[in-house]
């Protein structure tokens, strides 16, 4: 169902896109099929030339633009600018919506209306979308999403559109990589509140050219300064929101280790307080 610039409860569904025609209709087709749930589809292409657009042109109900941009993070917040829905999350053409999972959102954010962000678990798949895994993501706490691997992942995230993205808090454009754990730490900080949903939303495609895994084990150069500068987002993240016990970088590093670890443990505790290890 889409539904009108005024209806209530509506889903915008931002989805930035460059040169992924082969997983683009997969991407489409799974916000098509939440028949639950009004929602408004925004796809922001950054100028594609592998056959985006005339798959874009055959969606009538898509609200499309394909226009150079500077990357994702920018091609996120033309869709913020433009989003009606009350709720706003952006899906990368490569990811997928799970069946029924915008209505799951929508039942639980009317059991839980002081919610800012609600995120669910998510499913990796490979290239032909056959289940890797299944992510059991935790309850939000801030510290432990700053300084270890993020609880919550973008393909499974929503956004109380009015608190968040209309209060300012928008993608820093000038991150490639780890925008998504930034906004999280910015939103946490300012007090926004993190509702966990425990069911499963989204699939998340690991297919070799992800941008924030086809850097790893590069022995080249250009490569390996990729893979640096995803690293230094990364800690500049943890110097900005987080712990920072020491202005030298090489114990600055070695404290990160050191809490990384510790949070490790905290989240297999906070497993088995939740019982998430059970299907």
């Amino acid at each position: 169902m889409v539904c009108g610039r005024f209806c209530e409860g509506k889903f915008s569904i931002i989805t930035p896109s460059f040169n992924h025609a082969h997983f683009l209709r997969d991407c489409i087709e799974s916000v098509r099929v939440q028949k639950e749930s009004p929602w408004e589809p925004l796809v922001i292409d950054g100028g594609s030339t592998d056959g985006t657009l005339a798959i874009l042109r055959e969606y009538p109900h898509l609200q499309w633009i394909s226009e150079p941009d500077h990357g994702m993070s920018e091609a996120i917040n033309k869709g913020f600018r433009r989003a009606q829905g009350d709720w706003v999350m952006w899906l990368n053409t490569d990811d997928y919506l799970l069946p029924g999972a915008l209505a799951k959102i929508a039942a639980f954010a009317d059991r839980h209306p002081g919610s800012d962000v609600i995120y669910g678990r998510w499913q990796f798949v490979d290239a032909q979308k056959r289940l890797l895994s299944n992510h059991r993501s935790l309850p939000y706490y801030r510290l432990m999403n700053i300084h270890s691997y993020p609880a919550i992942a973008s393909t499974a995230c929503f956004y109380r559109k009015k608190p968040t993205v209309d209060a300012g808090f928008l993608v820093q454009e000038d991150l490639r990589y780890c925008m998504d754990v930034e906004d999280y730490a910015r939103l946490g900080t300012a007090g926004k509140r993190f509702t966990h949903l425990p069911q499963t939303l989204a699939a998340f495609r690991q297919h070799g050219a992800n941008l924030s895994l086809k850097h790893f084990g590069a022995r080249d150069l250009t490569g390996q300064l990729e893979l640096q500068k995803m690293f230094a987002e990364a800690t500049a993240i943890r110097r900005t929101y987080g712990i920072t016990l020491s202005s030298q970088q090489y114990f600055s590093g070695l404290f990160d280790a050191l809490l990384f670890a510790g949070f490790g443990g905290a989240k297999g505790i906070l497993r088995a307080l939740y019982n998430l290890g059970k299907p």
